[in-house]
């Protein structure tokens, strides 16, 4: 098996089991965690495209308020110490890439002249 076709095998596999759940935590799910969503069936399509992509997440979001390990004190702390760490990190990443993809970028073959391209030619 090719590198793409195993690429496209393991996306097939992520979107298969990203529906598996959003089937599941949209029908049954949503309802047991968020007492606002009771009732509220026009918006759940919605969140499939989400729920396929993230569903690792939405598992387990889904577990822990599920089992009550949730600390609710802890949800509404602004984490402000690692937005700093994380925007300088960015910074510097961002950086590095723009000097990296200036570095590796490949001249224009000198030996090689422009061609012009043709008019194509009208349909009569």
């Amino acid at each position: 098996m090719s590198t793409p076709e195993t690429i496209v095998a393991l996306t097939q596999i992520w979107l298969i089991v990203g529906a598996l759940v959003a089937a599941l935590f949209l029908t049954i799910g949503i309802d047991r965690i968020d007492e606002d969503a009771e009732g509220a069936y026009v918006f759940r399509p919605l969140l499939i495209p989400g729920v396929l992509l993230i569903w690792p997440l939405v598992l387990w979001r889904w577990w822990v308020l599920e089992t009550a390990r949730d600390s609710w004190r802890r949800r509404y702390t602004p984490p402000l110490k690692s937005h700093l760490i994380v925007s300088v990190a960015l910074l510097f990443v961002v950086a590095a890439t723009i000097v990296a993809s200036l570095a590796v970028r490949q001249p224009w073959p000198s030996d090689i002249a422009p061609a012009q391209l043709s008019q194509p030619e009208a349909s009569q």
